[in-house]
């Protein structure tokens, strides 16, 4: 079960509905079309080095292959919900897998970086339409306890996939070319449009005239936009210049706009204001913003690493995060049933230690040598820190405002996981940048600097968090 996997869970659960007449056709689709997602995240980290040596692309615009998918997800996943609201979820979520396989044709035919980088872009936007509608119309599909089941089931699936994407995208580079690691996502797509349209029947309650914040949509991702490109120009080779000072500052001009906004709107806003200044919702995303950060960061270089300094294929180097996604599947249940005992405050502190520990082991990473003593500790501590965090993080969101914000306050931590990789990756472009040993030294300060914000991350818990907000609520119908 993916740390990502484990955040974007608590938008199902906060979803209330009817069951569906085909709920289990319902749970294939939303899965099938999840999976676009989580197996795409998962195989461009591998497939970065042979990217650019096929697109003879800098090694610092070689983020922007990420980041050019994570900016618009994370900028407008609230929104994808809001028009999904307005417009009928099945119909948005057939639209974002058709717009997600458009994005994957024109990642496979790209013929240079930028091209690549505007074709990914569209499969962001197409994200931030498919995952929140996918997860509300799972979570409106079933009640009580089989949410609960059904919200597992799609996890461990989803897990699955994250887990088998970069091994098989591994092999495609290695045997066929980074090209087909797009292509596998064609078929995938026309499985599920065609089970979505089929199983799931229009939605009753869309609301036609409901009001779309379009304004805030666009101020944030502006903000977003201003601040990544800003901070990426900043850290790279070129500097802190003026342009890349100027982008950072009209990010956060657009940043304070956005907040006023959504403060002016109320709660016709997609940010509801009550969670603006709601102490334990602003320590959870500080938490978020940061934990997922040093993972996003994390499962981005130390691939890159293997591949181009220790000498490992692209298979190998996939194969080498098969303990992540596994460690969590088997103990994250375990985690959210320990929290739903003791409180999450505990166990979000414990885990961000751990994931501070791990980022430290990655520097044995560096030196070569047998994959057991030098990767698979690093590896095997983060899935441990992220299982401890993940589960009871969705649960604390959950628990820790109103029952009529669970499903914004569920959007807004999901965003915040997202800009959390999207800053990560930001700062890393003068590390990809390195060549040789400079590359080495620039991975190691990156890792102290990861464990620095992980463990500012558990003292955002232990300092901002209430032991009263951590326990979560008993669902009425005794559901998850």
């Amino acid at each position: 079960m993916s740390a990502r996997t484990l955040c974007d869970r608590g938008i199902a659960l906060s979803c209330e509905g009817r069951p569906a007449a085909r709920p289990q056709l319902v749970l294939a689709a939303t899965i099938l079309a999840s999976s676009l997602d989580f197996v795409d995240g998962s195989v461009v980290n591998v497939g970065l080095p042979a990217i650019g040596r096929s697109l003879h692309g800098q090694a610092d615009a070689l983020q922007w292959a990420v980041n050019g998918y994570l900016l618009p997800l994370s900028a407008l996943l609230l929104l994808g919900g809001a028009l999904g609201d307005r417009y009928g979820k099945r119909r948005l979520l057939a639209v974002g897998i058709a717009v997600f396989a458009a994005g994957s044709a024109g990642c496979a035919l790209a013929p240079s970086l930028p091209w690549l980088i505007a074709a990914r872009a569209l499969q962001g936007l197409a994200a931030a339409m498919m995952l929140p509608n996918s997860l509300a119309l799972l979570g409106a599909s079933f009640e009580g306890r089989a949410r609960s089941r059904a919200v597992g089931l799609w996890a461990a699936s989803t897990s699955i996939a994250a887990a088998a994407g970069p091994v098989l995208g591994g092999w495609l580079i290695d045997t066929v070319g980074w090209r087909a690691i797009f292509l596998i996502n064609l078929p995938l797509a026309a499985c599920a449009a065609a089970l979505a349209l089929w199983a799931i029947p229009p939605s009753p309650s869309a609301k036609k005239h409901a009001r779309l914040d379009l304004a805030g949509a666009a101020l944030v991702t502006l903000a977003l936009t201003g601040l990544t490109w800003g901070l990426t120009e900043g850290a790279g080779k070129g500097g802190w210049t003026p342009g890349a000072i100027g982008a950072a500052v009209a990010g956060a001009a657009f940043a304070a706009a956005f907040v006023r906004t959504e403060l002016k709107l109320g709660d016709a806003a997609m940010t509801p204001p009550a969670l603006f200044g709601a102490r334990p919702i602003v320590a959870l995303n500080l938490l978020t913003l940061l934990l997922y950060g040093v993972v996003a960061g994390y499962m981005l270089l130390l691939p890159f690493l293997l591949i181009t300094v220790v000498g490992y294929s692209a298979t190998a180097a996939g194969a080498v995060m098969l303990p992540f996604p596994l460690i969590m599947t088997v103990l994250s249940p375990l985690m959210g049933d320990l929290a739903g005992r003791i409180g999450a405050r505990w166990p979000l502190i414990v885990g961000a230690t751990l994931v501070a520990g791990a980022s430290l082991l990655a520097l044995l990473a560096v030196r070569g040598g047998p994959y057991w003593t030098t990767v698979l500790p690093s590896v095997a501590l983060m899935a441990l820190g992220m299982a401890c965090a993940a589960a009871p993080l969705t649960n604390a969101v959950l628990s820790a405002v109103d029952p009529r914000h669970t499903g914004a306050a569920s959007g807004l931590n999901s965003a915040v996981a997202q800009l959390g990789g999207v800053i990560a990756i930001a700062l890393i472009g003068g590390v990809l940048a390195s060549r040789g040993p400079a590359f080495v030294a620039a991975f190691n300060v990156t890792a102290l600097a990861g464990a620095l914000a992980a463990l500012a991350a558990a003292a955002a818990i232990a300092f901002l968090f209430e032991a009263a907000h951590s326990r979560p609520r008993r669902r009425p119908d005794g559901g998850g």
